[in-house]
């Protein structure tokens, strides 16, 4: 008897059915968590780019004085702004454009979106395109939302969960 039990733990424990399957989906958790990860990453990645380009676009028309000249209010420049973002919605972007007489003046501290209870960003932002020959910074904010991942990986920076994507362009006018 004790050798029939002796015989089935030996033969249980050489038998390798399955193994691969098991040792797939013990592996696979964090796999897949590390692939997810690495997605969001990237398209934090690949949004952030995208509103600095749209953030040089529309600097552009500050720097021509193009805006000026048509005297562009602060919500008029941020649908400029939102047409050169189509991937994201205009109502979330958050410009602000400070100009100044030298480099040396202008503030290039960081900008940080302060928020309500229910998650609402509680900040003015400031407008001033400036003339000819002056000095500007232009700030484009956004909100991303990102998702919480597998095994507690967030890129969440906000204290509304989300990631801040800051577009920056730092341009002197020119003598339009």
């Amino acid at each position: 008897m004790r050798r029939t039990i002796n015989n089935a733990i030996r033969r249980f424990w050489a038998n390798r059915d399955g193994a691969a399957a098991l040792e797939f989906a013990i592996v696979s958790i964090p796999l897949f968590a590390l692939i997810l990860a690495s997605l969001q990453t990237a398209i934090v990645f690949f949004e952030n780019e995208a509103l600095q380009t749209a953030t040089y676009k529309a600097a552009r028309q500050l720097m021509t004085g193009n805006a000026q000249e048509a005297g562009m209010s602060q919500s008029q420049f941020q649908t400029t702004v939102c047409g050169y973002a189509p991937s994201f919605t205009c109502s979330g972007l958050m410009v602000d454009v400070e100009s100044a007489s030298s480099f040396s003046s202008i503030s290039t501290s960081p900008l940080q979106p302060t928020y309500n209870g229910s998650g609402q960003i509680t900040n003015t932002w400031s407008y001033s395109p400036g003339g000819p020959g002056d000095i500007v910074i232009i700030r484009v904010m956004y909100d991303w939302p990102v998702v919480a991942g597998p095994l507690g990986f967030n890129l969440g920076t906000q204290a509304n969960g989300t990631y801040l994507l800051v577009g920056t362009a730092v341009i002197k006018n020119e003598p339009y």
